[in-house]
């Protein structure tokens, strides 16, 4: 039987390790936001033959000097390609700009008949709004998922258990943020995406592992320590977390793999993060919440030990 608890501060150094690197990533490389959050302009261009999205992007922020994110869309029933540019700036396109835009892609593909389909604009005060609503939604789902822990696994210390999980969930948005920073991924509506799906796949393990707790808590009664009856529950439940995240990591890295093929951007910028989310929400189900839990509850023992030494 693997010791989790007995292990647990090599367990937490590594988690604490890979969040320190996108910390010092995002000193690095600064923390990329798209259009969505920030606000910019977006021009989308019908083509026809073959285009690189990313040297695509490169050459135009070379002419203009902004950040630029280009994704490459086909239109399968309309028998239509397109080329959808991103420019996440706090300052709209000029028309002068899109000139400059347009005769680079032409420069780069002239014979690709680009002609511009649709432009849009976002304000940078719709862009921050947005930012700040999806960040109320993940913070909406922790309370939730807390308020429903805590109701649910009562009898093991509801409260305990609920933050014990808000603290592995955060855990795996950390490891999700992380890798769109050292990725140099922009934050765009994927990144919500990304950390909901995971933020759900990952409670969901550990409700299970909870669940394994409550009934080997009635099972075994007081023949067994707390960081036994946790390893144990741990062991009993880890090869179900294990199969079912190398089953769905899987599923996820064939769609990345298609992304990469067929170059869909969109697709790939969310399926990366993905696979990294998936393997955290798998290791804090099995190395994190039940250890931390562990410990809330020997510091509760401890202190109620305490009180009655100092009463006696």
């Amino acid at each position: 039987m693997i010791k989790f608890y007995k292990h647990r501060k090599i367990y937490f150094g590594i988690s604490i390790a890979l969040i320190l690197l996108g910390i010092i990533s995002a000193f690095v490389f600064g923390i990329q936001l798209d259009i969505q959050f920030k606000g910019g302009s977006i021009l989308k261009y019908t083509y026809e033959g073959t285009m690189d999205a990313e040297k695509t992007g490169q050459l135009i922020e070379e002419a203009i000097g902004r950040p630029t994110n280009c994704l490459l869309e086909t239109n399968m029933a309309r028998d239509e390609q397109k080329i959808t540019v991103s420019l996440a700036s706090n300052d709209a396109v000029t028309t002068q700009e899109q000139e400059i835009i347009t005769s680079t892609i032409l420069e780069a593909y002239p014979d690709s008949k680009l002609a511009l389909a649709e432009s849009l604009t976002v304000e940078p005060y719709i862009g921050a709004k947005f930012f700040r609503d999806s960040l109320f939604a993940v913070g909406l789902a922790f309370l939730l998922i807390m308020i429903y822990v805590g109701i649910r696994f009562r009898n093991i210390g509801g409260l305990s258990a609920g933050a014990m999980a808000i603290v592995a969930l955060i855990h795996d948005c950390l490891i999700v943020t992380a890798t769109f920073i050292v990725f140099r991924i922009p934050l765009n509506d994927s990144y919500i995406a990304a950390m909901l799906t995971i933020i759900g796949f990952s409670i969901n393990d550990t409700i299970v592992v909870y669940d394994r707790i409550r009934e080997n808590e009635r099972l075994m009664g007081r023949k067994v320590t707390m960081e036994d009856l946790v390893d144990t529950s741990i062991n009993q439940s880890m090869s179900r977390s294990i199969n079912t995240s190398v089953a769905v990591f899987l599923s996820i890295a064939i769609v990345y793999i298609f992304a990469q093929i067929y170059d869909i951007d969109s697709i790939r910028k969310f399926a990366l993060p993905m696979m990294f989310g998936t393997i955290s929400g798998c290791y804090s189900t099995i190395c994190i919440a039940g250890p931390l839990w562990t410990m809330w509850q020997n510091h509760k023992a401890d202190v109620k030990k305490t009180a009655k030494t100092a009463k006696a």
